[in-house]
């Protein structure tokens, strides 16, 4: 039986320890095969057989103390609801008071409130702000995965239960201990402070969802379609296949569809991260999302809900981020011996001050410093923000990746491998150069008769032919020459060319073999094509033919597969990384190297049949090297999946984009080394967040084991390390 997926929206979570958790209890169901659970998007992603329930599943981690609930089809991506205010504010109403004279005392106004006083404050920030935290570590305890909430909770309750010893057991006198400190302060500000943190952090990790919640937003709800001869406006999710909306000018389009009457200017940037405006009309492919600019549309449904390219995108994104990167994985190590590890010297620190001063007091105030300084979260969400944040920065520039180890690998490519027609060229031919050969006649001449001559042929040369004359036509604004008259007396020759009668007068468009056989000069043929052979490319002459045994040449026309406009400055920017080209194509010697040549590759590969280009990007696989391929057709799919990484373009085939681990949403080739760029800035703050996540530890909890860190400061450096780690990866935006 195959197996199954399904996400999970888990609540509960507070640190790493959870996430552990969580993905423990769903791996000991029997079935499942993996589960991750990501902190960040506080998500988890199961792969399990068919035989297990959904129902066994949220009981799985219901039992180990956290809530689940289903995403359903379609739904968005969404955190959990953002914790209340109202505690917070609650929690510094009564914790100030209890401050305040500790900070008095500091400005040298010695005060100390009376501890029945300070018990009351305290005692409700304890038991009612703090059961949370309870709570949670009881949810630890029980499911043997001690995290951040045991740690609070124990922490506080000794400084509590100290300060309530003090006050009711060892002294008889309450006015005895108007002098003395008691620790009621730091226990209800250690919870407020942490409280404060963990709010300030939800609301600091929904920032990085903003890829998502901008995806997600150009969703329309409403659409226009039309049936029974009507115009009716219906909910999103009755739309279907084969419907006609109609889409006035300012409305987004609600789903992918194919235009069938009028034309407009779209504005895709959302989905492809293309600027300019495209021009669309009847026949011409629109997807849900975009925006129609100007004009009145009906357009013919093809694709609705998960199938659209919107849908697919965001399932993509959401795919990427809800994953692990590979150096997680040593992070979850870390974690998972990290709670138990401070334990364990929170009671050396205990042992240790009590033997060295026999004041117990202060060794449990210690103890408490290195229990609430010690929160493993910022380790839990450094990785996954910054993925987060990079995968929504790659998907509104129109690249999307697959997973979080494609974006986390792309950052090491040393070489990167093209193939060249639809990659590196447009690929398919067009009309390069129009060579007059006479003076009796002008360019404008030379395309129209071409374009006349060819447009009952439905050769791809011939049609490039008329696509040229086409724009000629547009580009001098002469709506006058937009349609020509059908040829008379058309012949077309297979391999040769085309001929026909153009006003009494007859034409030959064709090869440099038909040319010869009508007669042309082989010397004039080869002495006006031979650097356009040399480079590859396919000549074709028009001819006037009033002589039958000496056509009169007219012109050359020079065909070839155009090289994209942005390939070389893509090169460009690749070597400007460090990163080595090279390029694999199935075309002759000469074609091959005229590319390579125009694009200063470090090398290439020509005659490559497809089942070689996987065998060549695994040789030049090796030590210290990391190949990333980039394609576009079905016979580079072999090659993409060899590769470390691969870059599929989304103008070609499906199979490519599903091979890929990062499929680009335009033909631009400029957007490889922006993946690479953004990939070495997102691992750049991974390793910067992972460091100041070990930083604070490393550092806080010697300070705290030996006497230097109050509670109270342990609190605050714990709650602004998780903070500063995301806003670490929201840096990444700038």
């Amino acid at each position: 039986m195959p197996n199954k997926e399904i996400d999970l929206q888990i609540s509960g979570m507070t640190c790493a320890m959870c996430a552990k958790a969580v993905e423990k209890a769903l791996c000991s169901v029997p079935g499942v095969q993996t589960a991750v659970v990501n902190l960040a998007t506080e998500r988890a992603h199961v792969n399990f057989s068919g035989k297990v329930s959904s129902q066994t599943l949220s009981s799985a981690v219901e039992k180990a103390g956290y809530q689940a609930s289903f995403m359903l089809e379609g739904q968005e991506q969404v955190l959990n609801e953002m914790p209340k205010s109202w505690p917070i504010v609650l929690g510094f109403g009564l914790t100030l008071p209890l401050m305040a004279p500790m900070v008095l005392h500091w400005l040298g106004w010695p005060m100390m409130m009376p501890p029945v006083w300070q018990f009351l404050l305290a005692s409700p920030v304890q038991f009612l702000l703090g059961a949370r935290f309870y709570a949670g570590a009881w949810r630890s305890i029980r499911s043997r995965s001690p995290n951040m909430d045991l740690l609070v909770a124990i922490g506080t309750s000794a400084a509590y239960g100290l300060s309530l010893y003090l006050w009711l057991v060892e002294e008889t006198s309450a006015a005895s201990l108007m002098g003395r400190p008691l620790y009621f302060e730091s226990s209800a500000t250690v919870i407020t402070l942490v409280m404060l943190g963990k709010w300030l952090e939800a609301r600091a990790k929904r920032k990085t969802t903003q890829a998502i919640q901008a995806l997600n937003a150009l969703r329309p709800t409403r659409v226009n379609v039309i049936r029974d001869a009507q115009v009716q406006e219906v909910d999103i999710a009755q739309v279907r296949v084969g419907d006609h909306m109609l889409v006035r000018a300012a409305e987004r389009f609600a789903a992918d569809g194919i235009i069938l009457q009028g034309s407009t200017h779209t504005d895709e940037s959302m989905l492809t991260g293309e600027s300019e405006p495209l021009y669309k009309s009847k026949g011409d492919t629109v997807f849900g999302g975009s925006v129609n600019l100007e004009g009145l549309l009906t357009v013919e449904v093809t694709q609705t809900g998960r199938s659209t390219l919107l849908s697919r995108i965001i399932d993509l994104v959401e795919s990427a981020q809800a994953g692990k990167a590979p150096v997680q994985k040593l992070v979850d190590q870390v974690s998972a011996i990290f709670v138990p590890t401070v334990l364990v010297v929170s009671v050396l620190t205990l042992v240790t001050w009590m033997i060295l001063t026999h004041n117990w007091e202060t060794s449990i105030i210690n103890a408490v410093s290195v229990l609430v300084i010690a929160c493993p979260c910022a380790l839990g969400l450094a990785t996954p923000t910054a993925i987060m944040v990079g995968t929504g920065l790659a998907a509104q520039q129109g690249i999307l990746i697959k997973d979080a180890q494609a974006l986390e690998v792309a950052h090491a490519i040393t070489l990167v491998a093209f193939d060249k027609t639809g990659t590196l060229t447009v690929g398919h031919p067009s009309l390069m150069d129009v060579k007059v050969l006479s003076d009796l006649y002008s360019k404008h001449q030379v395309l129209e008769t071409s374009a006349q001559l060819q447009l009952a042929s439905t050769h791809p040369l011939a049609l490039s032919v008329v696509k040229s004359w086409r724009a000629y036509v547009e580009q001098i604004k002469s709506p006058l020459l937009s349609s020509l008259p059908l040829p008379n007396n058309f012949k077309e020759i297979p391999g040769r060319g085309v001929s026909a009668d153009l006003a009494g007068t007859h034409y030959a468009l064709g090869s440099t073999q038909w040319m010869l056989e009508l007669g042309a000069h082989e010397d004039t043929l080869l002495g006006a094509s031979k650097d356009d052979l040399r480079q590859g490319r396919t000549c074709s002459w028009l001819a006037k033919i009033e002589d039958p045994h000496t056509p009169q040449l007219m012109a050359l026309l020079v065909f070839g597969d155009a090289m994209k406009a942005s390939a070389h400055e893509a090169i460009e920017s690749l070597k400007a990384l460090g990163i080595r080209t090279w390029m694999l194509s199935g075309d002759n010697e000469v074609s091959a190297a005229w590319v390579a040549e125009q694009l200063n590759l470090d090398g290439f590969n020509a005659k490559v049949m497809p089942q070689d280009k996987a065998k060549l990007i695994s040789a030049m696989k090796g030590p210290g090297q990391v190949v990333a391929m980039v394609g576009d057709g079905i016979n580079d799919a072999p090659a993409l999946a060899a590769a470390d990484i691969g870059f599929a373009m989304s103008t070609g085939t499906d199979v490519a984009m599903q091979t890929a681990g990062i499929t680009l949403m335009r033909g631009d080739p400029r957007l490889i080394a922006q993946t690479i760029d953004l990939s070495r800035r997102t691992y750049s703050t991974i390793k910067r967040g992972l460091f100041w996540a070990f930083a604070y530890n490393v550092l806080g909890i010697p300070l705290a084991a030996a006497g230097m860190l109050d509670p109270m400061f342990a609190a605050t450096a714990m709650a602004l390390s998780s903070v500063s780690v995301v806003l670490n990866a929201l840096w990444l935006r700038r």
